[in-house]
């Protein structure tokens, strides 16, 4: 988890109510650079805390709170989302992060464990080459055309995908400047030749402005409604999983891990290496098809 270097409060926090204390604690975590994604989480996480208590002012806050809280929710989990067991410990391990980090700032508490993140890792699920050709054959529209383009070429999340400005697009070069990314920093991303003829048919047609005019449930009814004309299983098609396509076609194609880390905006390496997992049942498929079998005809000496 990224840590943002957050101002202290302006005033002791003990005069504060808990509304007051988390307005300010979510201003000041957006101007340490946080995105709006993740102020918005900070915030989901933060409020279900303090619902949970019931109390109203900040004077009024324990260190066992935090206790409580955490046992509730591995032992009943959210009123909302999943109620698989491990989707709810993989949230209350990012919440409790988060709201360890509001209750160090209030000088409520001042070191505690969050939820331990579980064990092993969700199966990470992408698009093969196949679907990827159905899903850009199904469009409709040059809209619908881009949005796989750019996806599938470039590895944007849907958010900075959806906040880019024609202004961003360097035809010339083939690039992409991405200002509105996680953590608040611009990077450079490339397009390959299926978004740049796409692009060469788009451009014209609109404005300066918004390169993608949608909203993000726009952008995943459109994408739900492509799967569907495709004959592609609907839950398989969502913007990330169009990102993590993307990283494992990258690596396959050649590029390096740090490349790949570069243009997918990853702060940790470690976040990058989860492809080479996926990597390595094509290194399985392809060592059994080789070795997998007895030979038929010649005695092994």
């Amino acid at each position: 988890m990224v840590k943002f270097d957050i101002p202290e409060p302006s005033t002791d926090p003990k005069e504060l109510s808990l509304k007051e204390a988390l307005d300010e604690f979510l201003i000041s975590l957006e101007a340490a650079g946080a995105s709006e994604k993740t102020v918005k989480a900070y915030g989901i996480a933060i409020r279900d805390f303090i619902n949970f208590l019931g109390k109203k002012d900040v004077a009024e806050l324990t260190p066992k709170d935090f206790t409580k809280w955490k046992l509730e929710r591995l032992r009943k989990g959210f009123t909302r989302g999943s109620k698989e067991k491990r989707k709810t410990q993989l949230t209350l391990h990012y919440y409790s992060l988060y709201v360890r980090s509001f209750l160090k700032w209030l000088q409520v508490l001042d070191n505690a464990p969050a939820v331990s993140r579980p064990r092993g890792r969700t199966k990470i699920q992408t698009l093969s080459p196949e679907e990827i050709y159905k899903l850009a054959n199904a469009s409709r529209d040059l809209l619908d055309m881009l949005i796989i383009a750019l996806l599938f070429e470039t590895g944007l999340r849907a958010q900075e995908l959806l906040s880019l400005e024609t202004e961003d697009i360097d035809t010339k070069n083939k690039e992409i400047r991405v200002r509105n990314a996680k953590y608040g920093e611009e990077r450079i991303v490339f397009y390959g030749p299926m978004t740049e003829t796409i692009l060469q048919r788009y451009l014209p047609t609109i404005k300066e402005g918004k390169l993608i005019p949608l909203s993000y449930s726009g952008l995943y009814k459109r994408l739900k409604t492509l799967a569907k004309r495709a004959g592609i299983d609907p839950k398989k098609v969502r913007p990330h999983i169009l990102r993590h396509t993307f990283a494992t076609e990258a690596i396959r194609r050649g590029l390096n891990l740090i490349a790949v880390q570069a243009l997918l905006g990853h702060k940790d390496i470690k976040t990058t290496q989860i492809y080479l997992h996926l990597l390595k049942e094509d290194l399985r498929k392809q060592y059994l098809q080789a070795f997998g079998r007895r030979p038929e005809a010649e005695a092994i000496t």
